[in-house]
């Protein structure tokens, strides 16, 4: 005897709302696309296998996703417990069911065209206390109703409500279903012709900077290098900038005129100084994560790209660009001309330049992640201090100061006079 109706049960693979425990190494749109692509792979393997019948207990809408030959029905019920009871009953035409769920790719019609024999019941059980599949010849609401879901004895505790039930249970092979994102990287090691497993070398190539600097901010350890391939020293100094302000620090932020605006804050030690000194500041960063650290620290901070618009346009007594972020996307013309557009006329401009004054550096950098994951490249820019003087002038920007330290280098500037902006023109 072998199952007469092949059930799958799932979510519809909408950012946010599947795999997200896949989220500490993937965005949500990525994570995503993983669970529709082992969904696809589990899709097509069902639908390799002879039965009567096919159907989907779908959560969500159905996309292109979907093969033909599926009967789609709504899941039904409070918990996944009564989702799976409701999906048995709503699929059954009087023999024998078969259901798996969508975190087991490497499913095969050899897996599932098993003949059941002399028992009652099918159950395959998961590597992390859960099962991949459940077969029953009818339903039988008494199988499925308050056993506990989403534990790791879940496949212990169902298998032991088959048998208190009198069921003859026949065992499939254990798998692995995809959860995290080590689970992904031994599926797709595995089982490389999977839909899934491409998808995941492509993503390994292919990560987000800022998921991959926000990883950074957690507590990962991520390397900056060129295209090259080479290690691009002071990027991703994660200790030093969730440090406090240190000496050199202070020494450059005795300069400022508040309010200040902190380009590139990070998880705000400049900003959370200049509180401590009493100076208005605010930090602006693209990473929610470096927002967060910095708000943590009870100082202010916006998550808004530089080039959108930011408050007090116009007004900013300093406008600060530390850390090497005179490198924000690869083009320190243009960012230099922005800050000049948020300083006020008498304002200042502080930038932290690199320490070689004749480099000029506006290669991308690519971030590599401890496991693996490295992103696509990022517009960037290291630059010493000749580059930046020639395109602080091209910003209308007059240099004021130019100092260091044994490790660091700093230039001050301000707005050229409008006189002077306007005689330069003619």
């Amino acid at each position: 005897m072998k199952a007469d109706t092949l059930i799958v049960i799932a979510k519809e693979p909408v950012a946010g709302r599947v795999k997200t425990r896949l989220q500490t190494e993937f965005t949500p749109a990525e994570a995503a696309a993983l669970a529709r692509a082992s969904l696809a792979d589990t899709l097509a393997a069902v639908r390799n296998t002879p039965v009567r019948r096919y159907v989907l207990a779908l959560d969500g809408q159905s996309g292109p996703w979907l093969p033909s030959g599926f009967e789609v029905v709504e899941q039904r019920g409070d918990g996944l417990a009564e989702r799976l009871a409701e999906a048995f009953e709503d699929a059954y035409a009087g023999g024998p069911m078969l259901l798996v769920g969508m975190d087991t790719p490497q499913i095969t019609r050899e897996l599932l065209d098993v003949d059941w024999a002399d028992h009652d019941a099918v159950l395959g059980l998961t590597e992390d206390g859960g099962y991949w599949a459940l077969g029953l010849r009818q339903p039988d609401r008494r199988a499925l109703v308050g056993v506990p879901m989403s534990t790791d004895h879940t496949g212990a505790d169902q298998l032991a409500r088959l048998r208190l039930l009198g069921y003859k249970v026949l065992l499939l092979p254990m798998l692995r279903d995809m959860d995290t994102p080590e689970d992904a990287a031994v599926l797709a090691a595995c089982f490389p012709a999977l839909r899934m497993s491409r998808l995941h070398g492509r993503l390994q190539h292919s990560a987000s900077p800022g998921l991959l600097f926000e990883k950074a901010l957690s507590g990962a350890r991520v390397v900056a290098t060129g295209i090259d391939g080479q290690q691009v020293p002071s990027l991703c100094e994660v200790d030093r900038w969730q440090a406090p302000a240190d000496e050199v620090d202070r020494l450059a932020l005795s300069r400022c005129e508040g309010p200040v605006l902190d380009i590139g804050c990070g998880p705000g030690r400049i900003v959370t100084a200049l509180a401590e000194r009493g100076i208005p500041a605010l930090g602006v960063d693209i990473s929610a994560e470096a927002v967060l650290l910095t708000t943590n620290r009870g100082a202010p901070a916006l998550r808004r790209p530089v080039q959108e618009p930011l408050p007090g346009e116009g007004r900013w007594g300093s406008v600060l660009l530390m850390d090497g972020n005179i490198g924000i996307g690869g083009a320190p013309a243009l960012l230099l001309r922005r800050c000049a557009e948020l300083v006020r006329p008498d304002g200042l401009v502080l930038v932290e330049v690199d320490p070689d004054d004749n480099l000029d550096d506006t290669a991308p950098i690519i971030l590599h992640a401890d496991g693996g994951r490295r992103s696509r490249p990022l517009p960037w820019a290291r630059v010493g201090t000749r580059a930046v003087l020639r395109h602080a002038l091209a910003a209308d920007l007059l240099a004021t100061e130019d100092w260091r330290t044994p490790h660091r280098a700093f230039l001050a500037f301000r707005r050229a006079p409008a006189t002077l902006r306007q005689a330069s023109y003619r």
